[in-house]
């Protein structure tokens, strides 16, 4: 393989999955991870000896790792991520001292919003729409199909589009009384 053709692939495969979305996730699990292992004197530790705190960034990580590879179901994991993110504000000394926080969030949000679709490429307005009326084709007595003939608009008066009483009920007309 070349390397123009292996460019071609990586960016057409970026392309097709919430890339940047799934990369910020990534990042900020793996941030707020490296947080909760830093030998500092202000680490905070909250929960059952830590454990909460080591399993958040984990899932993080794997919600990163999951956007990219099953766009799919990105919606679930981008929700999950934005979840964990902000629960590792009160496990993970608070979010990965923001930083982990902001990009998990960041990422969640981006994976969320992705769309797949391509934009409409636009057409060129005609200048007058087209105003052909439709056409029924009935079958012949012989078997074969005759020629289309054009429908025509139901006459004046017609109970199907002139009576409401269908919906309103049956019209009554009231005849004056003599008191």
């Amino acid at each position: 393989m070349t390397a123009a053709r292996v460019a071609v692939e990586k960016r057409s495969w970026r392309r097709t999955r919430p890339f940047w979305g799934g990369l910020f996730v990534l990042l900020g699990g793996l941030e707020i991870m490296f947080t909760v292992w830093a030998p500092l004197g202000v680490v905070l530790h909250v929960g059952m000896q830590n454990f909460i705190g080591y399993l958040i960034p984990i899932v993080i990580i794997l919600c990163g790792a999951l956007i990219w590879f099953t766009p799919a179901q990105r919606v679930f994991y981008s929700l999950v991520a934005i979840v964990c993110g902000l629960a590792s504000w009160l496990t993970s000394n608070m979010g990965g001292f923001i930083i982990g926080l902001l990009l998990t969030l960041t990422g969640g949000a981006l994976a969320f919003a992705w769309t797949s679709e391509e934009p409409a490429t636009a057409e060129p307005a005609t200048a007058e729409p087209a105003t052909e009326e439709p056409a029924t084709a009935e079958p012949a007595t012989d078997g074969r199909t005759a020629e289309p003939q054009p429908v025509d608009d139901p006459p004046a008066g017609d109970p199907a589009t002139d009576d409401l009483s269908i919906v309103t009920g049956p019209r009554h007309t009231r005849e004056p009384t003599e008191e």
